[in-house]
């Protein structure tokens, strides 16, 4: 972690030490993570839920539900790494980070057009990757991962 992301916004780096690991983490950064992970944990339940009702119930093509199932867990993959980034504050984080999030934003707004539902799993998923968009692209967070211009 460079010298800048390991300070704490306005702060020394004997306040950082004296302050304990978390103080250099600002709440958007830590916010973006934990939504992240969240994501990234619903996507595995559902995948796994899926796998199971498909093994041990009466699905339409069973080689689609698996697949699906599959398909659901391995997109799991880029949130839980994009929040373990964040929350260790990486810089490379931000990019999957942004990414899960860029994904997930047409996910719902076609799970909202569906109706019925698919609405209530769709409010929860564009407000949570409007939140974390949120988070990730605010100043405070691109301080804090060391994104910006490189000084030649």
């Amino acid at each position: 972690m460079s010298e800048k992301s390991a300070r704490s916004p306005g702060g020394t780096d004997g306040e950082m030490a004296a302050a304990g690991k978390d103080a250099a983490r600002p709440r958007r950064v830590a916010v973006a993570a934990v939504v992240c992970a969240a994501q990234g944990a619903v996507l595995v339940g559902v995948g796994l839920v899926i796998l199971v009702l498909a093994l041990t119930g009466d699905p339409g093509d069973p080689a689609q539900a698996v697949a699906g199932a599959v398909t659901l867990v391995a997109l799991a993959v880029l949130p839980l790494v994009a929040g373990h980034g964040l929350w260790r504050l990486r810089r490379w984080s931000r990019g999957p980070g942004v990414m899960a999030q860029l994904l997930a934003l047409p996910v719902a707004f076609t799970l909202l057009g569906s109706g019925g539902g698919w609405v209530a799993a769709a409010l929860p998923l564009a407000a949570s990757a409007l939140l974390v968009l949120g988070c990730v692209l605010s100043p405070t967070a691109t301080e804090a991962l060391g994104v910006g211009p490189r000084s030649a």
